[in-house]
């Protein structure tokens, strides 16, 4: 029986990258300014085991954290299934660059918004130099944080991967609760529509997005058009898409299959190899960019029933080929189809013209592992 690890630890990781069509991790600068995967600002283990009476992450050493268990950016692109699957097999990584608290190390206070866009643009110049030392290609990657200055943090960098700011704006202090109010304001004035054309206006390349946007009834919370997975909703999504790109987070197994469907890029926390069948009555397919399906395959899949659905996963899996090994006239008929059933607005040739070698197109829908293999609780390491 498959046993989840914690959230964003390597076994985490190197699970969820071989499973998925990619992963989504948390990157913080450290004490002596190296990059730790890391989701919280306080380092999520027991209080006794504290290396020092401050809490802060940012406060403490990579030696420090990484004796604790945590795991480093290198060391994570030094695993060798990992590297494998993110540079060779053109699986997505997705890299959320942590704000400090404004107290903590690196933190810049509470209204230091050029100290807040240089901390970033730091972690992207040492994230950019092992990128490129470990050759993982630029559009296998996608660099995103709650950070009004994304853009300027960006172009300090110098940084030519795609980016995104993520929005509503969450900021790096608060409880739960007293984080989601403040959001709340921002995702009462930002419809779906308007979510996509701030991103595209300001030349990201993508739209990260809570599932609020999609699910009734907070869906009709936002002014303006509602969100939707079905009818007439999400051809109208497809229209403003045109193949633009959104993520969205998190995606349960009640709603896998349709977001999917729709176009949309899921971020699950499920990366267990044992659900196969979804609630919503199919089966389950977790690259569906890195081992795509054509039209008669996803017919057939559609047509699995809880009973046979394991055997005809069996079929498909022994007779797909991977997009790393498909020829150009399979990219072609895939291309094709994807772009007819979304909208996407480029060309065949231009978008085959833009794909690297082994990486799917950059409008490909996929299942990302969302920190790995998946949120898991508190505190994440024992």
């Amino acid at each position: 029986m498959w046993q989840q690890a914690p959230e964003n630890t390597l076994e985490s990781l190197r699970h969820a990258i071989q499973h998925n069509d990619g992963i989504e991790f948390d990157v913080r600068l450290t004490q002596d300014e190296e990059l730790i995967i890391h989701h919280d600002s306080t380092i999520s283990v027991p209080e006794h085991k504290m290396p020092h009476s401050f809490s802060w992450t940012e406060n403490h050493t990579l030696e420090e954290l990484t004796s604790l268990g945590f795991v480093s950016f290198r060391e994570m692109l030094e695993d060798s299934a990992i590297h494998s699957e993110w540079a060779n097999k053109g699986k997505m990584g997705c890299i959320e660059f942590k704000r400090p608290h404004p107290r903590a190390l690196h933190g810049g206070g509470f209204f230091g918004k050029k100290k807040h866009t240089a901390h970033v643009a730091s972690m992207m110049r040492k994230t950019e130099s092992l990128l490129k030392e470990f050759e993982v290609p630029s559009g296998n990657t996608v660099y995103y944080s709650f950070h009004r200055g994304m853009k300027s943090s960006i172009q300090s960098a110098k940084s030519e991967r795609p980016w995104a700011e993520l929005v509503p704006y969450v900021p790096p202090f608060g409880n739960h609760y007293t984080k989601r109010l403040r959001a709340s304001a921002e995702f009462f004035t930002t419809s779906i529509a308007r979510l996509i054309r701030t991103h595209r206006r300001s030349g990201a390349s993508m739209s990260p997005c809570a599932i609020e946007y999609f699910l009734p009834p907070r869906s009709h919370i936002p002014l303006g058009y509602a969100g939707g997975l079905h009818g007439a909703k999400a051809k109208r999504l497809s229209a403003q898409q045109r193949g633009f790109p959104i993520y969205v987070w998190p995606t349960s197994l009640d709603v896998e299959h349709d977001l999917l469907s729709a176009g949309l890029t899921g971020l699950t926390d499920c990366s267990d190899p044992n659900r196969t069948w979804l609630p919503s009555g199919h089966a389950r397919w977790t690259q569906p960019a890195t081992r795509p399906l054509d039209a008669a395959q996803q017919h057939t899949l559609n047509q699995a029933t809880e009973e046979n659905h394991e055997a005809v996963l069996r079929e498909l899996q022994s007779e797909t080929t991977p997009w790393s090994e498909c020829d150009a006239s399979r990219r072609t008929e895939l291309i094709g189809m994807w772009r007819k059933k979304w909208k996407w607005e480029q060309s065949v040739s231009s978008i085959r013209e833009k794909s690297t070698a082994a990486s799917p197109p950059w409008e490909s829908i996929r299942l990302i592992g969302h920190r790995g293999s998946g949120k898991t609780s508190r505190p994440v390491l024992e």
